[in-house]
């Protein structure tokens, strides 16, 4: 299907607009993203274009050079880290980057694609989302090109996706503190419906039996990912004559929560209490003690998922799936448990 003619014998935008029953100033709404079209309208004109397999041509130029980069939130360090890695590649293409902030850690708000297909940006980056098929279908029809940052569920085989190894980082960081001599070891993790934090769990888990260590359900807890979250959940933790004598927060703002709830009940880390994080942000280096932790290479992460959106790909071919190492940083907030632990 064409947008200018059909010398080629294939369906126009004119004749779509005739079977709609449309105008076709209707048609370029639609295919713009424009808010002033019914839901029916917009609708049928959808499902003509999808059903004629309508592709905006590659010439086109977008509106402007621009990258989007899309959150549920807006907030952390970690964010900061993914936008650093986006801007070093948009530089290198000319390009700007728009951070949107939208949806869910799922999936962004049913009201985000209509502002995207205005823009037209080069292509999509979203962080911990995943795609409704509808919305596959707009941003493809509009030769708009997306990429998912570790994705929040197992990654769907047509959508192009960078991760890090989760479960080998939890494994590292769980095998670091029953090398040191631990037993009683408690992980935060993140959000249990997060494909994420189940990985750093399993990690958690296979290191503890491979040590020939039973993992105590008391001492397995989910977290948000953020300090607050550590903290909570470390609180409860370190309750009891059984506490653990260390923990594997998933993340490094959990870990900071899991510091001061640990000063909070009067124990020295890494004395009487060994914790370790994930991430690696540069903030890790600077808590007191100097946190060990999992690095998880988030910059490149960004990086990548940029350049996999600007590199040209055949359509026909599967989507890539890239998955970065991870590997464990040692600090100072990590020891020998207490000869009493």
């Amino acid at each position: 299907m064409r947008d200018d003619d059909g010398a080629d014998g294939r369906v126009t935008l004119a004749e779509v607009a005739a079977r709609a029953g449309v105008s076709l100033s209707t048609v370029s709404k639609v295919l713009n993203g424009r808010s002033d079209v019914s839901l029916s309208t917009r609708a049928k004109v959808e499902q003509l274009l999808e059903a004629h397999g309508y592709r905006r041509r590659a010439a086109g130029t977008p509106q402007a050079p621009l990258i989007e980069l899309v959150f549920h939130e807006l907030e952390s360090v970690w964010a900061m880290e993914l936008i650093r890695g986006v801007e070093n590649v948009a530089k290198e293409h000319d390009a700007a980057v728009v951070l949107t902030e939208s949806g869910t850690r799922h999936a962004p708000a049913a009201d985000w694609v209509e502002g995207v297909l205005r823009r037209r940006p080069l292509g999509v980056v979203l962080v911990f989302s995943t795609l409704p098929d509808k919305v596959k279908k707009q941003l493809r029809s509009r030769a708009i090109p997306f990429v998912i940052i570790d994705p929040a569920g197992d990654p769907e085989p047509d959508v192009p996706s960078v991760g890090s190894a989760n479960w080998a980082g939890g494994m590292a960081a769980t095998r670091h503190l029953v090398e040191l001599g631990h037993r009683r070891i408690g992980i935060i993790t993140g959000p249990e419906d997060m494909m994420c934090s189940l990985a750093r769990l399993d990690g958690f888990r296979s290191a503890m039996t491979m040590a020939g260590l039973a993992v105590d359900p008391r001492h397995v807890r989910f977290g948000d990912f953020h300090v607050q979250g550590g903290f909570s959940r470390a609180m409860e933790l370190l309750e009891g004559p059984d506490r653990p004598t260390a923990v594997f927060a998933g993340s490094d703002l959990q870990a900071l929560g899991v510091l001061e709830a640990a000063r909070l009940k009067g124990l020295g880390v890494p004395r009487d209490l060994s914790v370790v994080g994930y991430d690696d942000v540069p903030l890790a280096q600077w808590s007191s003690p100097a946190l060990t932790t999992v690095h998880q290479p988030l910059r490149q992460m960004a990086e990548e998922a940029a350049r996999m959106l600007l590199r040209p790909r055949d359509p026909d071919k599967a989507a890539l799936r890239m998955e970065l190492a991870t590997r464990l940083v040692v600090r100072q907030s990590t020891a020998p448990p207490p000869r009493d632990g």
